[in-house]
């Protein structure tokens, strides 16, 4: 009796066992579909003269007529100054760009591209048969797109037992 009384007083002794069991599931699509895109940056007009043995009336740039206008190039008169003699002449004159009407994007397509001196355009991506699904097996479809696009599937189970 004694040894049963001693063994029943052992069991009362022993902590509870406390097991906490977390499961989570988690499932995420992300489809994108690039988007149309242009970089332009328009350019000024300039000009310059240099020479040696050269009398001249100079010339130079014209204002626009509009703020949307290049500036123009408005020619000097030159003549060499002792006949006969050695001489060096040069005129340069780049034309700047003119401001167009206006580049529209209509349904992520860009109709008209801007005619600047330098451009960047990137053509938007064709969505097609994009598509993305996850059931509650983890069972991942993922269907390829036409250019620019991407499909990225992830399904995570944890278990965390405390």
């Amino acid at each position: 009796m004694k040894k049963a009384v001693l063994l029943f007083g052992m069991l009362l002794m022993a902590a509870p066992a406390h097991a906490d069991l977390t499961h989570k599931i988690s499932s995420s699509v992300q489809l994108t579909v690039d988007a149309a895109a242009s970089q332009a940056t328009r350019l000024g007009s300039t000009y310059s003269v240099s020479g040696n043995n050269v009398s001249a009336t100079l010339g130079g740039l014209s204002a626009p007529a509009s703020a949307t206008d290049a500036a123009t190039m408005n020619a000097g008169t030159y003549t060499q100054t002792t006949s006969g003699s050695a001489f060096s002449f040069s005129e340069t004159f780049n034309g700047g760009d003119a401001i167009p009407t206006g580049t529209t994007v209509s349904s992520g397509v860009v109709g008209t591209l801007p005619a600047f001196g330098s451009v960047t355009t990137t053509a938007g991506g064709v969505a097609g048969s994009l598509a993305g699904t996850i059931d509650s097996a983890g069972t991942m479809s993922l269907t390829a797109g036409g250019a620019g696009t991407s499909a990225t599937g992830q399904f995570v189970s944890e278990i965390t037992i405390k």
